[in-house]
């Protein structure tokens, strides 16, 4: 049974129960697991040192758009709000194939993963010319990151009054036929699961009312969570009052879409019935502080979601609206925008690293991840604290004040992914020049 030991840390933040900040500490991770965690521990496997480094349970991303990876800073959407960004680049994305978004999952991931991140979702709701969510999930598979890949959908396009092309939508009895299908073939419901999928129609603007209940039966039945966008902003809270007559909190409930197996994305405009109805529910948000920005959506009440016991976690969003994939980043710039909204005191470091780990965890059902304790899965992240980022720090624990963005090593279910600030799984140099090469032939249709 594979086993090692990281010797020791500087500074162990464990997100336990009691909130622990270890200095001087040793974990040994066995079997996949933490094993143990105390000074001077001894190990008959791999020794990782990590003097000057913190130590952080890795970081968890909750919505992310992986294929966007390859649609970075595209000219005609870098200055638009969210529809107009959306029309702009729909016609880009059906170009697509199993190449593309093999290849943006690739690097998506790999960026991610370089940014402390041991887990991510990822929300995939357009399949042109033959893609599968398989495309992504044999892309995390290499890597060793553990995936949470959701079977997102449209099925209202242009001519129906919806926003995407008709080429990008798709029928809703096959729609569902091909959750199930993914969800056989790929869903791990076990402690330690490496991947996951869930039931993810895109958007209450891009599928009927029809098929968000459907999914939500369906998911129910399967065992497996649900996640879609909602309330991301002012148009869509407007499109809402018009389509439907109530706001998205509303129609959301009302459809089966709140509950402890619920993770909506943004909610950048949830107002305070809304924020009670998700507490209340145990409903999960994913907040992406850095898209929302880019988009002009504005600033999520995280505040006020955390003060009424809302679960809230991160999400880098696609690489289109944002335009990096750093979860560290995206952990300071949430901070920095309650701070923005609220005062200096709304969101201190330490609380905005626990939604970037544990508050993650929580939001994607994975209770055994997220934080440095005896038994939880071993999933963690070392920063090296002897760089020029920490440089004069008096408190290096406080990671999202003074760096590093970049981590030293990662660990994933026990195995070292990240050595020495490098991806360890694949060709990382070779899979940029193909994403590249990708890119540009993309652009030289338009």
């Amino acid at each position: 049974m594979q086993e090692t030991l990281i010797r020791n840390a500087h500074t162990i933040l464990t997100m336990d129960d009691l909130g622990r900040e270890l200095t001087q500490y040793d974990i040994r991770l066995k079997g996949g697991v933490i094993a143990e965690i105390g000074q001077s521990l001894q190990s008959s496997g791999e020794v990782v040192e990590a003097a000057g480094c913190v130590v952080t349970p890795g970081l968890v991303n909750t919505h992310h758009h992986l294929y966007q990876t390859l649609t970075r800073a595209v000219p005609g959407g870098q200055d638009a709000l969210l529809f107009g960004w959306l029309k702009t680049l729909y016609p880009i994305w059906a170009r697509f194939g199993p190449e593309e978004m093999f290849t943006s999952a690739q690097v998506g991931l790999a960026e991610l993963m370089l940014s402390g991140c041991t887990m991510s979702s990822d929300h995939l709701y357009l399949y042109p010319n033959g893609a599968r969510l398989e495309d992504t999930i044999f892309a995390a598979q290499e890597l060793g990151i553990r995936f949470h890949p959701t079977r997102g959908a449209m099925s209202i396009g242009e001519s129906d009054g919806g926003l995407p092309p008709d080429s990008l939508v798709e029928n809703e009895a096959a729609i569902l036929e091909d959750c199930i299908r993914v969800i056989d073939g790929f869903h791990d419901p076990r402690d330690g699961a490496m991947v996951r999928v869930g039931v993810a129609p895109c958007s209450p603007f891009s599928v009927s009312r029809e098929l968000m209940r459907d999914a939500a039966l369906l998911a129910r039945d399967k065992g497996v969570m649900m996640h879609t966008h909602l309330a991301e902003n002012d148009e869509d809270i407007a499109y809402s009052l018009a389509q439907f007559g109530c706001r998205p909190g509303q129609y959301a409930e009302d459809l089966g879409w709140t509950g402890e197996d619920v993770w909506h994305a943004h909610c950048v405009k949830l107002d305070g019935q809304e924020i009670d109805l998700f507490s209340k529910t145990r409903t999960g948000v994913a907040h992406c502080p850095c898209s929302n920005c880019r988009l002009g959506s504005g600033i999520a009440p995280v505040r006020a979601m955390r003060d009424a016991g809302v679960k809230v976690g991160l999400g880098v969003d696609g690489s289109a609206s944002n335009d990096a994939g750093n979860i560290i980043l995206e952990a300071r710039q949430s901070m920095l925008l309650q701070r923005v909204a609220s005062g200096a005191d709304a969101m201190s470091a330490r609380e905005a690293l626990r939604i970037a780990t544990r508050g993650g965890a929580e939001v994607l059902g994975r209770h055994d991840c997220g934080q440095i304790a005896v038994g939880k899965r071993a999933d963690l992240a070392l920063w090296d604290i002897a760089g020029i980022e920490s440089a004069g720090s008096w408190d290096p624990a406080a990671l999202l004040l003074a760096g590093p963005v970049w981590v030293k090593h990662l660990m994933v279910e026990g195995r070292q992914v990240v050595r020495d600030g490098h991806v360890t799984g694949i060709d990382l140099e070779k899979a940029i020049v193909k994403q590249n090469q990708l890119a540009q032939a993309l652009s030289e249709q338009l």
